[in-house]
């Protein structure tokens, strides 16, 4: 089995998520400002238990990992980054992330990121990360074009989301292995 550790990215950690974080992972698969461009929601408690297995088969069966962000100053948790999906005979796999809507637009996806995608690479054989983001999430967009990925294109209204079809830009980026 994987094993996940913790890392320092600027003023924040990245920590492994564990049974714990149930509440925190609610209270953002929960909000309405996450989940706006977000694939995945629960309206309870008790239901999220089905994302904390998600995260924790990811790591079992070795198909992705992912991290909490804490706070280095408050020792407070603010958001999630996950690879998932892993494909080890295409050295690929897909990437998520979303942050409690008091911490968004203040840059802290961009100090995080590079760490959390090193620490893919060391635990995994990757080529290649890729990202599908919702069309009119554009900070999203924005956050991984800075990080080097590249807009490969759209897949128009190729999913339903609350009754309506919505498109997704697909975002990829090389590594050198």
């Amino acid at each position: 089995m994987l094993q996940l550790s913790a890392c320092k990215a600027g003023d924040f950690l990245l920590e492994p998520i564990v049974r714990a974080d149930q509440p925190f992972v609610f209270k953002g698969l929960s909000d309405p400002a996450v989940i706006r461009f977000y694939g995945v929601s629960y309206d309870s408690l008790e239901a999220t238990a089905e994302q904390m297995d998600f995260y924790e088969n990811l790591v079992k069966e070795e198909r992705g990992a992912a991290w909490k962000i804490v706070d280095g100053l408050n020792q407070l948790p603010v958001g999630v980054l996950a690879g998932y999906d892993y494909q080890p005979q295409h050295e690929k796999m897909e990437i998520g992330f979303w942050l409690l809507p008091e911490y968004q637009g203040k840059g802290i996806l961009r100090k995080v990121l590079p760490v959390f995608l090193q620490q893919l690479q060391t635990l995994f054989n990757l080529h290649r990360l890729e990202a599908t983001v919702e069309s009119e999430n554009l900070a999203s967009c924005r956050l991984l074009e800075k990080a080097g990925f590249q807009k490969e294109g759209l897949l128009r209204e190729c999913e339903i989301k609350n009754g309506k079809r919505i498109s997704l830009f697909v975002y990829s980026l090389l590594l050198a292995n």
